[in-house]
């Protein structure tokens, strides 16, 4: 999904500098500027648009260290219990 972004973002800033409404780079640099600007175009896109998917990984991951540290606490115990 970030890709498909970035690449939305590099096609609008190539238009946007071929019919000069963004300045285009120095010399032969202009490659370099349209990726530059999709960068920056696509990053705080992909932050705001991203949001949901981002927040349900998190989830996932949250619960997945949670079990992950309560099978370990439960081991811990469970040899506690045996040496003693």
């Amino acid at each position: 999904m970030r890709l498909s972004i970035f690449v939305g973002c590099f096609a609008l800033a190539a238009v946007a500098v071929n019919f000069g409404l963004l300045p285009s780079g120095a010399g032969g640099s202009n490659l370099i500027w349209v990726i530059l600007l999709a960068l920056v175009l696509s990053a705080p896109l992909s932050y705001v648009l991203l949001r949901k998917q981002r927040d349900e990984m998190s989830e996932q991951i949250i619960s997945t260290v949670d079990r992950t540290k309560a099978r370990l606490e439960e081991n811990r115990t469970r040899e506690d219990s045996v040496t003693q």
